[in-house]
């Protein structure tokens, strides 16, 4: 990387994300290929977008008539959110959002059916085929299926979505002035075309059926030399009367392992289940430290002919509760892991897949091996992360602090856990079911019904309801943060769902977040942002010490930081600020902390993995000269320029912890290189330094892709930083230095145009378009003069 001196900054980056590769190919369901529309094939689900969309926002409710007329339509692609909303989100917006797509009837479809999936529509659906409605959707967080078939003609075929994302008594939650995050709105996943043969095999969640529809896979017997999988498979057979057969075969990598085949009985019956049985010796299980995943195909066949496909993803694992604790294939297991929200800054839940990857893995690497998912379901693409990355998972519907007692909202919420059942019991990722409103105060014939339907969906052995309350379910969540007692004795399997945040910002430690008494003071604080300095941000990581470490005084198998990110709320103009990394995924002393809590030799994902030290200190001018150092080596030496100082074990008050903490004291504040070494079996594995900055003088612009998998492709979201570094190169810490940002290419700026630096960088949001060649982006700022850095492709 080369410097120029000059007066004024340019900083410009070339990314040629070409030569990366192509995007990396999602797990797939169905065989899928990401043509237009009018390409679509049978057998080929089509990933509706790119092109095509067109989009309208209305504050009022229109009329069709009134929809179509308008002339306020724009070209989208999605994942889209109705509007770009600011960083910090003080009115997000609710309404009406209008979507068309033109569909061109293929000949190939003649006797098919032809159906439209939506992953997730925000929040109250109306769908129109040709003028004529043809399905609804209520609830914003689960997938749902629209048949096009009948309404289909010659030529282009308009669709038209309606969603209406305003506070909603039925679906819930609180409403919007109230609630402590934001659900945004428009068509922000993944929407899928798809034909369908007369004889094929159902989608669980529109087949609607109890304990069936679609694929469904269980795990009747596991063990290191032998196991079952046990595969029930939901076929769709209308007036055929050819003799249907059902195959599975089981592949590790391409390499076929275990086959099983089985002629359906199906006279007289137009839906039917099979079920078989495929016996597998030496399986590779499934686990946090070693998630190993096969692929399932099952075929259809209807006389003798290839009727239809599916690839399922799977990994054999068994999670088992005894006597309180958690065992995973049969190894004791205590679960570190984090709360998660699903925003993005700007773009809301408007994620790219591989923008949900990068999420994932950033999880990964800090050091948890769980995620509940907080407070409702999260995406397909964040479940099929989970998977590959050896993340468990607490899945849950949508809840938090209302409860409505109605008949409709009743029923609503059994039907939400009954369908994320069906989207989600394949995953071997899932550990239990948080079929429960979230800190709401739920009568119990109310949560009888909630815990029946997760049994119901899924029977048999070792499968787990969850909630917050201790009546009815299997685990009982409990949070630090909300326990006025500080801790009950539970009765049953026990996670402690949040901790770290709330109860060192109320004195009360209840739930009521709308009574702002009894407030600890700001610098005691876990809600800290980047840009609040180094004090403030090793206190964060003070506390999430001690709450961690005090879990362990519990009988919980599982923990939950409240939470991964920074995120917005509803009711409160400002971010909530207890994330391990801010709201652009940069991460605090506390993240380094957790990441500490791993074993050297356990999987980490793409991130990270091996011998780590980080000293949680800034070391500039006001920096105490005592700190705290994280690491997971046995001994851990502080240098101080470029002299031994101190070398000392694992000393911290936190005793519980796996890798307690090491903490240092020098004499004083002297500025230069501070260095750690941390050390395993008396050799140096890893180190950490920290160089005394001057002011800023330079730009460094990269763009983060969050390593190689998956690498940036067509509609993805990336981060571009731009780092304030001295004169030396050293990196800075200065807030609030405006830094300009352009682009040119295939891509679009999806920030504002100048974003003001905290703790020395200053990020951007860019969406990259179809076109990944001949990107440009430009930084500069300016307050500063210093050097010009060019980069050739993105690393």
């Amino acid at each position: 990387m080369s410097k120029i001196l000059i007066k004024n900054v340019a900083v410009v980056l070339v990314i040629l994300l070409a030569a990366c590769g192509k995007p990396a190919q999602e797990a797939k369901t169905k065989p899928k290929a990401e043509t237009e529309a009018g390409q679509l094939s049978v057998g080929q689900p089509q990933k509706l977008n790119r092109r095509g969309w067109q989009f309208m926002r209305s504050d009022s409710r229109l009329s069709l008539e009134d929809a179509l007329q308008s002339g306020n339509w724009q070209s989208v692609t999605l994942p889209h959110t109705p509007r770009i909303e600011p960083r910090i989100v003080d009115d997000q917006w609710q309404g009406d959002a209008w979507y068309r797509l033109d569909i061109p009837l293929r000949s190939e479809w003649s006797d098919k059916k032809v159906y439209i999936d939506f992953e997730g529509a925000m929040n109250l659906a109306e769908i129109w085929l040709n003028g004529k409605k043809i399905g609804s959707h209520a609830g914003g967080y689960l997938p749902f299926t629209v048949e096009l078939t009948e309404q289909l003609k010659p030529g282009a075929n308009r669709l038209l979505v309606r969603l209406d994302n305003r506070d909603n008594q039925v679906t819930g939650p609180k409403p919007l002035a109230t609630l402590d995050f934001n659900m945004y709105g428009g068509l922000y996943r993944d929407v899928w075309l798809r034909a369908e043969n007369p004889v094929h095999i159902t989608d669980a969640v529109h087949a609607g059926e109890v304990a069936s529809g679609g694929i469904f896979v269980r795990y009747p017997q596991v063990a290191r030399n032998s196991a079952q999988v046990e595969v029930q498979t939901h076929v769709h057979r209308g007036a055929e009367a050819k003799s249907l057969w059902v195959e599975h075969q089981l592949l590790d990598g391409d390499e076929p392992i275990a086959t099983s085949q089985q002629k359906l009985d199906a006279e007289g019956k137009q839906d039917l289940a099979d079920r078989q049985t495929l016996t597998v010796t030496q399986p590779r299980l499934w686990s946090p430290s070693s998630p190993n995943l096969y692929t399932l195909r099952t075929r259809v066949y209807a006389g003798g002919e290839l009727t239809d496909q599916q690839d399922t993803r799977i990994g054999i694992r068994e999670f088992r509760l005894q006597n309180g604790e958690l065992f995973i294939n049969g190894e004791k297991t205590f679960l570190r892991g984090v709360n998660r929200h699903q925003e993005y800054p700007y773009v809301g839940y408007a994620l790219s897949d591989a923008a949900q990857y990068r999420d994932a893995a950033l999880i990964k690497a800090a050091g948890f091996d769980y995620v509940r998912l907080s407070h409702y379901p999260h995406s397909k693409a964040f479940m099929r992360a989970a998977d590959e990355l050896g993340l468990v998972l607490l899945d849950a519907i949508l809840g938090w602090q209302y409860f409505n007692d109605t008949p409709e909202f009743r029923d609503h919420a059994v039907q939400t856990c009954r369908d994320l059942i069906r989207r989600d019991r394949n995953h071997p990722s899932v550990l239990a079911w948080e079929c429960s409103l979230n800190e709401s105060q739920m009568p119990e014939p109310f949560i009888d019904r909630l815990h029946a339907a997760v049994h119901e969906e899924f029977p048999g052995d070792n499968v787990y309801s969850a909630g917050w309350k201790p009546y009815g379910y299997d685990i009982y969540l409990q949070a630090r943060q909300h326990r006025l007692d500080h801790y009950k004795e539970p009765t049953k399997p026990y996670i402690v769902s949040e901790y770290g945040d709330w109860e060192y910002y109320a004195m009360n430690a209840g739930l009521n977040q709308d009574n702002w008494g009894d407030l600890l003071q700001a610098d005691r604080s876990s809600r800290q942002l980047l840009a609040d300095g180094e004090k403030r941000l090793q206190q964060q990581a003070l506390n999430l010490m001690e709450a961690h470490n005090d879990n362990f005084n519990t009988p919980a198998f599982a923990d939950g930081y409240w939470a991964m990110f920074d995120y917005n709320r509803g009711y409160a103009d400002d971010l909530e600020a207890s994330g391990l990394m801010s709201i652009e995924r940069l991460p605090k002393f506390s993240y380094y902390f957790y990441q500490s809590q791993r074993d050297a030799n356990d999987f980490a994902g793409p991130l990270a993995g091996g011998y780590m030290v980080h000293i949680a200190s800034h070391w500039q001018p006001g920096s105490s000269n005592s700190f705290y150092v994280f690491s997971n080596a046995d001994e851990v030496e502080i240098r101080l320029n470029g002299k031994p100082v101190a070398r000392s074990a694992p000393n911290s008050r936190f005793t519980n912890l796996k890798h307690p903490t090491f903490r240092f004291e020098l004499d004083s504040f002297v500025p230069g290189t501070l260095e750690a070494l941390a050390y395993a079996n008396g050799k140096v594995v890893a180190r950490h330094k920290l160089v005394t900055a001057g002011e800023p003088g330079q730009l460094q612009l990269s763009v983060e892709t969050a390593g190689k998998t998956p690498v940036p492709g067509s509609n993805d979201l990336l981060f571009a930083r731009v780092r304030l570094l001295d004169a030396r190169g050293n990196q800075t810490h200065a807030n609030g230095i405006p830094v300009t940002f352009e682009l040119s290419g295939d891509a679009e700026l999806v920030s504002p145009s100048t974003i003001h630096s905290e703790d020395g960088v200053a990020s951007a949001l860019i969406r990259l378009g179809s076109d990944l060649s001949g990107v440009n982006l430009k930084a500069r700022s300016p307050q500063l003069s210093a050097a010009e850095t060019a980069l050739t492709r993105a690393e």
